[in-house]
């Protein structure tokens, strides 16, 4: 009888802390209290570089001003990361972590290493929808090709230099070439843009699939000095108004399916700076991350280092997220299929 009235009396215990813990304000709940941000790429990189930079002014508008603390976890791409928030992480509010723009891709198309469902976790928000950018395919501009056109000429090609399998810049690059009908060849391999564009000043490769605001922040030079020229453009539904001349993915695609393989290959990039809590957060706390996240972004002194950075500041809240996965998974599985064919072809 004792051991039993000791059983319930733990049960009861157990039972009251719960419901105490329910019964917690948000504010409560964050004060004194130390939230990670998990980052799943290495220290120094454009994610670490964003993340540090929010998680330094998203907590004063979090109720109870809890620290921040950025924490580093690479692996796979960011699919180790991913794969932690949505499994084993916290689930009270008190982790959330960064999400490579592809890792949702990967888990729609059913990628077996991709163990989770992007529509069941908590989506706070994306620093970028790439408003104020483009994934252009460039070309030194020593090279005699002037206009994308001339990729479909016989014997008009080029040679751009990418990185692994899987990598966003190799993916588009076979893009080019198979649904877009261009004349573009790789040589993959790279570790990131910098060593592409050594390659490309050694004249190794002619060019590259990269971004405007990584360009501008990486390669400055190459860029502010005109030594390298667009050909087309990403990721845009209408020319970006410093390319007016340069034609995007979508007017030079040909066929409708392969309008439709376009189309499911560009949305990550309309979520490009994402960061997502685990499944099962209390709705309050959720809401309260959501709502810091975006006063975070609208913060003065947030933009002026933003901008100081030359990093995007084109923020879209959690449903514009989930619409956007919904709408990868109303993607046809043909054409699914034939995106991952393309994306694992050596």
């Amino acid at each position: 009888m004792r051991r039993s009235g000791r059983w319930l009396a733990a049960a009861l215990a157990g039972l009251s802390g719960a419901l105490s813990a329910q019964a917690q304000s948000v504010g409560e709940f964050y004060k004194g209290r130390t939230v990670k941000l998990v980052v799943g790429s290495s220290t120094g990189g454009g994610t670490d570089i964003m993340a540090r930079l929010l998680a330094r002014h998203m907590s004063k508008y979090i109720p109870g001003n809890p620290s921040i603390v950025v924490q580093n976890q690479p692996g796979g791409g960011g699919i180790v990361g991913a794969n932690r928030i949505a499994n084993t992480a916290e689930r009270d509010g008190s982790e959330f972590a960064t999400m490579e723009r592809a890792i949702p891709q990967f888990a729609v198309m059913g990628d077996p290493n991709a163990r989770f469902d992007p529509l069941a976790l908590t989506w706070i928000g994306s620093l970028s929808s790439y408003r104020d950018d483009a994934f252009m395919l460039i070309v030194n501009a020593s090279h005699k090709v002037r206009r994308v056109d001339e990729l479909r000429q016989p014997g008009v090609s080029i040679h751009v230099g990418a990185s692994q399998q899987g990598s966003t810049n190799l993916t588009f690059a076979l893009i080019a070439k198979q649904v877009l009908g261009l004349h573009v060849e790789t040589i993959s391999g790279y570790a990131g843009s910098a060593k592409i564009a050594l390659a490309m000043q050694a004249g190794e490769v002619d060019g590259e699939l990269i971004g405007i605001v990584a360009v501008q922040a990486s390669q400055k030079h190459m860029w502010d000095n005109k030594l390298v020229r667009p050909l087309a453009q990403f990721a845009r539904k209408t020319r970006h108004p410093d390319l007016p001349d340069v034609p995007t993915g979508r007017e030079l695609v040909r066929a409708p399916e392969g309008a439709a393989l376009l189309e499911f290959a560009e949305l990550p990039f309309f979520m490009a700076q994402s960061f997502v809590a685990p499944a099962g957060v209390p709705p309050e706390r959720a809401a309260a991350l959501r709502d810091a996240f975006l006063r975070a972004t609208r913060d003065p002194e947030y933009v002026a280092e933003a901008k100081k950075l030359e990093i995007d500041n084109s923020p879209i809240d959690h449903l514009e997220i989930e619409a956007l996965l919904r709408r990868a998974a109303a993607t046809p599985k043909p054409v699914i299929a034939e995106f991952e064919r393309l994306v694992n072809r050596r």
